[in-house]
């Protein structure tokens, strides 16, 4: 029986979630919650979703003011999206799971693990590390709200992408560079200032590596021009159970520029959880 991807809503204190599910159809009790980076949402995990085995279900989630989930109080945080994530997990009886997050998503997953390591069995971080931004990070991301408030969203979704994949991704896969474009600019401003914020003021998750006791998989695109390479060997070095592994050719979203590559480290993972 072919399973579908369907479209839901729930409502988690002060927001509605919008969430993808596909629910397995073989006697399993594994899950897997993908958390998207910034400032995308859930469509960017579709592949993986679609590629899940049939005793896995998978959840891809829109982060609070991202994609069809709202704003609530908009008052963002790494911390917030976290929280958000415990009651959602908690609300729909999820746990034990799975997470996959890329970017910014990998800092909501490490915090997650952080608040809540009991619910969680294994981890997938995509192009994402455990550091907290320097001043220099901070002030890019100030910059680039400034911009916002004074260009808009076109010129700041076509600088980003230029950025944010490889150059083979760019010139092959110009249906990938529209969804991550469309993505951005279906956020509003605000939600995209106020993730910025969030993303500048966060606090680094470096105390939690050596207690992650679960098995870790880190993933990073050889091209990444976001994520530097020694970070994500940090990550690997501090987590016990980990395996790092590079996609060739692939830029800051490895799941979308190399699906095949991706999903078969994905599923290979979960095969053995």
């Amino acid at each position: 029986m072919k399973r579908t991807i369907k479209t839901h809503k729930i409502r988690i204190g002060d927001i509605s979630i919008s969430y993808y599910l596909k629910e397995a159809t073989a006697q399993s009790n594994k899950t897997i919650v993908f958390i998207h980076g910034f400032p995308f949402n859930k469509n960017s995990w579709r592949p993986q979703l679609e590629s899940l085995a049939d005793d896995v279900t998978g959840i891809a989630i829109d982060v609070r003011g991202h994609g069809l989930s709202t704003m609530g109080h908009g008052f963002f945080s790494i911390d917030v999206f976290a929280k958000d994530l415990k009651v959602f997990i908690e609300k729909l009886k999820l746990d034990p799971i799975i997470l996959c997050g890329v970017s910014m998503g990998g800092y909501i997953a490490l915090r997650a693990y952080e608040l809540f390591p009991e619910k969680i069995i294994g981890l997938i971080l995509s192009d994402t590390h455990h550091l907290a931004d320097n001043n220099e990070g901070k002030q890019k991301r100030f910059d680039s709200i400034q911009a916002l408030l004074e260009h808009g969203k076109r010129p700041f979704a076509i600088g980003f992408v230029s950025n944010l994949f490889a150059k083979k991704t760019i010139e092959n896969l110009p249906e990938t560079v529209e969804l991550i474009k469309s993505s951005i600019r279906r956020n509003n401003i605000r939600s995209i200032c106020a993730t910025l914020l969030a993303l500048a003021s966060r606090t680094g998750t470096s105390a939690v590596l050596s207690k992650i006791n679960i098995p870790t998989l880190i993933i990073r695109g050889s091209e990444d021009k976001i994520t530097p390479r020694p970070h994500m060997e940090e990550l690997h070095q501090a987590i016990a159970h980990s395996q790092y592994v590079e996609l060739e050719g692939c830029g800051h979203l490895p799941n979308l520029e190399d699906v095949a590559g991706f999903n078969k480290l994905m599923n290979d993972f979960l095969t053995e959880i």
